[in-house]
């Protein structure tokens, strides 16, 4: 199905098999990078029209935050190893390196459609484990690429005037009317293949009381502000026919979510929609907020690992 064709979000599924709202199919049974395929060659030359000032803005966290890891999660130790006696050159290596530890891809094969129990187009766990068939792994983001036009929606700095009581280290839920304020104050209009960034100030207030994260919450357990998981957000999503999301804080959705209703199972079971999580936002909303301009050429080159999971996204945007 060619993208200027896609389904609406009520025309989804494309066959009555399918589970209800997904996209199976839509590109191929055989497909393995859902929504990604919005990145057409048109896509990426119109974004690189974006690119006026040579202004790069890295979005990957440093490797060792947050620390201590979320989720029980071990934290990243960094060996060096010298190669001769008097240390002029140097090998270094990972323990404990868990790509979804800090700034990260969620694959396709992160979280399955639950009440299926299936992944992104029917595929079985067992396909999965068995590592044989290969699908869905991160792999596939990585010998593609990603690239194209991104748009940041700072929710965190709209929240200062509009929603003074809104804290991002707290299960607070950011609905789409809000995000529409947002995008409607930034002067932002969507495009079809977009990666969406939404900022909500989960980084900016863990810079500021990481220090004391633990006392505030159960780090094995925690909990934070973020997108609210409904269907008029899955629809809001569908219909704008992003080719990503990605947030600043570490699950894109509100924290913790239903979990059969989430957009984990939606984007990622149900479209194969990859989520960008713990994306290292501030300087880029701060020199947006200054010259008023929220779009940008993305790139993103994830680790090509075999059936990985998650991956750092080495993401720049350029403005």
């Amino acid at each position: 199905m060619t993208n200027s064709k896609l389904p609406s979000f009520d025309e989804l599924p494309i066959k009555p098999e399918y589970p209800p709202h997904s996209a199976w199919g839509v590109w191929g049974e055989d497909d393995n990078l859902g929504t990604l395929n919005l990145l057409t060659e048109d896509v990426v030359t119109e974004a690189g029209k974006c690119i006026k000032k040579g202004k790069v803005f890295p979005l990957n966290w440093e490797l060792e935050k947050p620390n201590p890891p979320l989720f029980g999660r071990q934290a990243i130790k960094h060996n060096l190893h010298p190669h001769t006696p008097d240390n002029i050159s140097f090998d270094d290596s990972y323990d404990n390196f868990n790509p979804q530890s800090s700034t990260q891809w969620d694959g396709l094969c992160h979280v399955s459609h639950v009440p299926t129990a299936t992944f992104y187009n029917g595929i079985k766990p067992e396909e999965i484990i068995s590592r044989d068939s290969g699908r869905l792994g991160i792999h596939h983001m990585a010998r593609r690429g990603i690239a194209g036009r991104a748009v940041l929606l700072d929710y965190a700095r709209w929240a200062e005037k509009h929603r003074p009581d809104f804290n991002p280290l707290v299960r607070m839920e950011v609905s789409v009317d809000e995000l529409k304020q947002v995008a409607e104050a930034q002067g932002v209009t969507f495009k079809q293949g977009d990666i969406l960034l939404v900022r909500v100030g989960w980084m900016a207030a863990y810079e500021k009381e990481g220090h004391r994260l633990a006392e505030m919450m159960d780090l094995k357990h925690p909990e934070c502000a973020g997108v609210k998981a409904c269907e008029e957000t899955f629809r809001w999503i569908w219909e704008n026919h992003f080719a990503a999301v990605a947030c600043d804080n570490f699950p894109f959705e509100a924290f913790p979510p239903n979990w059969v209703e989430s957009c984990h199972v939606q984007f990622l079971g149900g479209w194969g929609m990859p989520i960008g999580e713990m994306f290292y936002l501030e300087k880029l909303a701060e020199d947006s907020a200054k010259d008023g301009i929220y779009e940008y050429f993305f790139t993103s080159a994830p680790l090509n690992k075999y059936q990985g999971v998650a991956s750092p996204p080495n993401a720049i945007c350029i403005k």
